[in-house]
């Protein structure tokens, strides 16, 4: 892959990124089924991603266990901060009656440590391949299950009020 087709992905992903982080701070119906339209998305984007990833892997020799376990481990610490980004979205009812949500500067906070987190760990995954950008590619997934689960959550709490 070329440097420029490197960089102009990771524009792309910082744009999502802040988009969906930009999203997480704007007050909102809590919707029954609104809240996984997102997730969804990055999930197919997540699923190319990894196959693309794992392609780039194999292209040159098979798969390590360790890289395996580390994409695993990364996946669960997305959902992980989810749970945890959860609680700090404020979830209230309105006077008509409209559950809303809205996300905190902790919540801004966390979103980047998760991004930095998979950053990390994706930096791993790739040296623990040997080949390929299979940490790098995972990114997507990363995104869709952490925002996945931060969502399943909120509408938890919401559904509790």
């Amino acid at each position: 892959m070329q440097s420029t087709n490197g960089g102009a992905a990771l524009v792309i992903a910082a744009v999502v990124v802040g988009l969906v982080v930009r999203r997480q701070l704007r007050t909102r119906r809590v919707r029954r089924n609104g809240s996984l339209i997102a997730p969804a998305v990055l999930g197919v984007l997540g699923a190319v991603g990894l196959a693309f990833g794992v392609a780039s892997v194999v292209k040159y020799h098979p798969l390590t266990t360790l890289s395996v376990v580390l994409l695993v481990i990364s996946l669960a610490v997305a959902a992980g901060f989810g749970v945890v980004r959860a609680r700090t979205v404020r979830v209230w009812h309105e006077p008509e009656g409209e559950v809303m949500r809205k996300g905190s500067a902790a919540t801004t906070g966390l979103w980047l440590a998760s991004v930095g987190v998979h950053a990390g760990l994706g930096l791993w995954i790739d040296h623990a391949a040997g080949a390929g950008m299979l940490g790098t590619a995972s990114l997507y997934a990363y995104l869709a299950i952490g925002l996945g689960t931060q969502n399943l959550v909120v509408r938890g709490r919401a559904a509790a009020l």
